[in-house]
C-alpha cells in the first residue's frame, strides 16, 4: 500500500518496531531510578491504575511481575478515589499507573490517593510533563511518539515493553533485558504477518472469541477491544480454560475463534482447547504450528515467553486494520470514539 494512502492506524502499526527500538535506545535515568527504588522497597504487593488499552498493558504486566518477581498484583478501580473519595492503606506497596495522555482526572486522582496512602508511585505515559507524571514519584516516558489513530497500537506495545524494562531492572533479569533488546527485529517480522485468513470465517458471523492464557490472556483482552473499536463487530476475550465453561454454549458450527498461543508453559493447554473447539465445528485459528485441527496462523517467535505476546498483538493489529477496510470502514474514525477520553 502506498504511504500516501495508508490509514494512520496502519502507519502506526508499521512504526511499532522503531518505537520500541527508540524506547530501548533511550538513556532514561527515571527507568533505572524506579527499578532501584523497587529493589530497595521490596514491595509485598503492586497495585495498578489504568483504563482501556492501558489497563490491558497493566494486566499483561501483572502476569509478568507475578511470574518473575513473585509479587502479587491487583488492579485498583479509579472511581475509588475520583467518585467515592476513599482512602487506601498502601504502606510498603508500589503503584504502577499507565496512561497514554496522562490527563484523565480519575487516573490522576487514583495515583494521588495511592501516593498519599503510602505507596511508591510510578507512571508510564506517552506525554512527558502530564498531570499524571507530576502526581507520581517516578514518571517514565514510553517514547511511542505521536499517535493519530484513535485505536492505540504502538503506545500499547511501548507501554508493555516499558513495563518489562522496569521489571527487568527491578529484579536484575538479564535474560529479559536481552530479549527486549532483540524485540524490534522480531516485531518487524510480526507486523508483516498476514492473518486475513480469519476474515473468511467472519463473513456470516456477528461475534468472535479470542483466547489467551497467562500473559496472552491480557493480550486477548486488548485484541477484543481493538476488534470492537475498528471493525464495529462484537468480540469477547476468554481464558482458554474459562471458555470451556459457560461460553461453550455459544459455540456452534463455523463460530470464529482466535487462540493467541505464546511460546510458554501455556502453549499445550492452548492447543488442546483450540483443537477441542475445532472438533466441535468451530472455525479456530491459532498462533502455533503444533495444533492438529485448528488452522495455524503465521507468527514471529521471539525466544522469550514474556516478549512473545507482544509480537502476537503486533500481528493481530495488522489484521484488524485490514479487516476494517475490507468491511468498508475507516479504522481511523471509529463510531462514537475519540483519542483522549477524560473520565471522572
Amino acid at each position: 500500500m502506498p504511504e500516501s494512502s495508508m490509514t494512520h492506524m496502519r502507519r502506526e502499526i508499521l512504526e511499532i518496531p522503531d518505537a520500541v527500538a527508540r524506547l530501548l535506545d533511550a538513556t532514561d535515568d527515571a527507568l533505572t531510578d524506579a527499578g532501584s527504588r523497587l529493589r530497595e522497597l521490596s514491595p509485598r504487593v503492586i497495585v495498578t491504575v489504568a483504563r482501556g488499552s492501558s489497563d490491558h498493558a497493566a494486566s499483561f504486566l501483572k502476569y509478568a511481575i507475578e511470574l518473575t518477581a513473585g509479587v502479587p498484583v491487583a488492579s485498583l478501580g479509579p472511581s475509588i478515589a475520583s467518585i467515592y473519595h476513599a482512602k487506601l492503606k498502601l504502606d510498603g506497596a508500589a503503584c504502577l499507573t499507565i496512561s497514554q495522555s496522562g490527563k484523565s482526572p480519575d487516573i490522576v486522582a487514583m495515583a494521588e490517593t495511592a501516593r498519599t496512602g503510602g505507596a511508591l508511585t510510578i507512571a508510564l505515559t506517552n506525554t512527558a510533563g502530564s498531570p499524571l507524571a507530576s502526581a507520581c514519584d517516578h514518571a517514565m516516558d514510553i517514547l511511542a511518539g505521536v499517535e493519530k489513530s484513535v485505536a492505540a497500537t504502538k503506545s500499547f506495545v511501548n507501554s508493555a515493553a516499558a513495563g518489562l524494562l522496569l521489571l527487568a531492572h527491578w529484579i536484575g533479569d538479564e535474560a529479559l533485558l536481552s530479549a527486549l533488546r532483540g524485540l524490534p527485529g522480531h516485531l518487524r517480522r510480526a507486523v508483516e504477518c498476514d492473518w486475513m485468513s480469519i476474515g473468511g470465517a467472519l463473513k456470516d458471523e456477528t461475534s468472535l472469541f479470542i483466547l489467551g492464557r497467562g500473559p496472552s490472556a491480557a493480550i486477548a483482552n486488548e485484541a477484543a477491544l481493538k476488534f470492537k473499536e475498528a471493525c464495529s463487530m462484537h468480540a469477547e476475550a476468554y481464558s482458554a480454560a474459562e471458555v470451556m465453561h459457560g461460553p461453550m454454549a455459544l459455540i456452534g458450527p463455523g463460530f470464529p475463534v482466535v487462540a493467541l498461543a505464546a511460546r510458554d508453559a501455556s502453549e499445550p493447554s492452548m492447543i488442546e482447547a483450540a483443537d477441542l473447539l475445532a472438533g466441535k465445528g468451530a472455525s479456530v485459528f491459532i498462533t502455533s504450528d503444533r495444533a492438529g485441527r485448528a488452522a495455524a496462523l503465521p507468527f514471529a517467535a521471539t525466544g522469550h515467553p514474556l516478549t512473545d505476546p507482544l509480537a502476537l498483538i503486533a500481528s493481530y493489529y495488522g489484521f484488524v486494520e485490514a479487516f476494517a477496510r475490507h468491511r468498508g470502514l475507516n479504522p481511523d474514525q471509529p463510531t462514537h470514539l475519540r483519542k483522549v477520553t477524560e473520565t471522572v
